[in-house]
């Protein structure tokens, strides 16, 4: 089988893609829509410039879509960007979103390739908890909800500070996943990976929301 995985270099994204070659499926490309407006709908737009690193961790390509994040119109840029590839199935990291799962859905029916979500309603925190013991280092890029100060950007959780970000979640009732866009992420290290990213950056914080501009990013084995 040889899958496309859908990234952003966040935890559910490297989540998906370890998933798939667990099952001993060919990752040929990570593809990333790059949103070069001022919003999107469906994608992250933080970070996604790291995936290319990843890849290269990984050993395989890194397939970047440029997008301005026009709702339809970016999954149209997506579906014409994946159109060339030859492959048998996109992977996706959606976990909740249903606007994101049916319509990636309905492109993938339209490419002739199969769509797997398998982190689709997914426990959140046994979602992040196996994903810690399993050695995937989550560094938290981005935050905006009530609870999450500065001190979590460049963060990198760990079981105690996951216990941590649990607790808070419950008391200023956000999701400790981040589905609800309370934390962006991105992995650094895991499983999946042969080696690190190592990143230098700086914190942007206004007083209540915050996040990372990264300066420099390089890999280290």
């Amino acid at each position: 089988m040889r899958v496309v995985i859908l990234s952003s270099g966040g935890k559910d994204s490297a989540a998906a893609l370890w998933w798939a070659e667990c099952r001993g499926w060919s990752v040929t490309h990570l593809a990333t829509v790059r949103i070069i407006g001022t919003d999107s709908m469906m994608f992250q737009m933080p970070g996604t410039d790291l995936v290319e690193h990843q890849a290269k961790l990984m050993g395989t390509e890194w397939l970047a879509i440029e997008s301005e994040g026009i709702a339809e119109l970016e999954l149209i840029d997506l579906e014409n960007g994946l159109a060339g590839l030859e492959f048998d199935a996109l992977v996706c990291g959606a976990l909740r979103s249903d606007y994101q799962k049916s319509r990636i859905e309905r492109m993938c029916e339209r490419l002739g390739v199969h769509s797997f979500t398998p982190l689709w309603h997914q426990n959140a925190y046994e979602h992040l908890s196996g994903m810690v013991e399993n050695g995937f280092e989550i560094m938290i890029t981005g935050v905006s909800a009530d609870g999450l100060g500065k001190e979590w950007l460049g963060h990198i959780i760990t079981r105690n500070s996951l216990s941590t970000l649990k607790e808070l979640s419950q008391k200023y009732r956000f999701n400790v996943d981040g589905e609800g866009g309370e934390y962006e992420s991105i992995v650094i290290a895991g499983p999946h990976h042969h080696g690190r990213l190592v990143l230098e950056h700086k914190q942007v914080w206004d007083g209540v929301r915050g996040h990372l501009v990264i300066t420099r990013c390089s890999t280290e084995s």
